[in-house]
Formats: C-alpha cells, sequence, structure tokens
C-alpha cells in the first residue's frame, strides 16, 4: 500500500512539473484570471476607470471561497494539452 501511494505522487508530481503541462497550465490561467491581473495593471497605469472597475469586480469574485477558478484553468490546462500534445503520449499518459 505504502508503495502504491509513493507511485502515486511520483506520477502526480511528474506530470504537474512537466513543462508542456506548466505552459498549457499558464495559458489556462492567462484565460481564467490572468487578465483582469492585466487589465487591472492597465486600468491604474492609465487611469481608466472603467478597466479598474471591471477587473476589481471580476477579482472580487475570483476571491470568494466558492470559486471554481482552479478546477476550471486545470480543465483547460489539461484539455489544451491534449489538443497542442496530441503525439506526447508519454506526457498524456502520465
Amino acid at each position: 500500500m505504502k508503495e502504491k501511494i509513493k507511485r502515486f505522487f511520483i506520477a502526480a508530481f511528474q506530470f504537474l512539473l512537466n513543462p508542456r503541462f506548466l505552459l498549457c497550465f499558464g495559458i489556462g490561467w492567462i484565460i481564467t484570471n490572468g487578465w483582469s491581473y492585466i487589465m487591472l495593471g492597465f486600468g491604474i497605469f492609465l487611469e481608466v476607470q472603467w478597466m479598474i472597475a471591471v477587473a476589481t469586480a471580476y477579482l472580487a469574485i475570483l476571491w470568494l471561497p466558492i470559486s471554481p477558478e482552479k478546477i476550471i484553468t486545470f480543465g483547460i490546462a489539461i484539455a489544451l494539452m491534449k489538443l497542442l500534445f496530441k503525439k506526447k503520449k508519454k506526457t498524456l499518459g502520465i
């Protein structure tokens, strides 16, 4: 049993620390909430009130405890990985 758990954690770390997965997770993060941080930065820098308001409202919703943002981000990352790296069977097999 102990060996089975150890193999599971090793496979999970190999999957999560894979450069291809990290790239897809970064893209998924930009899609789900990265845009709001970028918009907030530009809104503050350029002093555009509607950008600040939209980004702040989205971030307020995002930081609620019931926000499923990470689940959606992981789903997008796995879908992107399957779409972009179809021929990498070893990566998808983990």
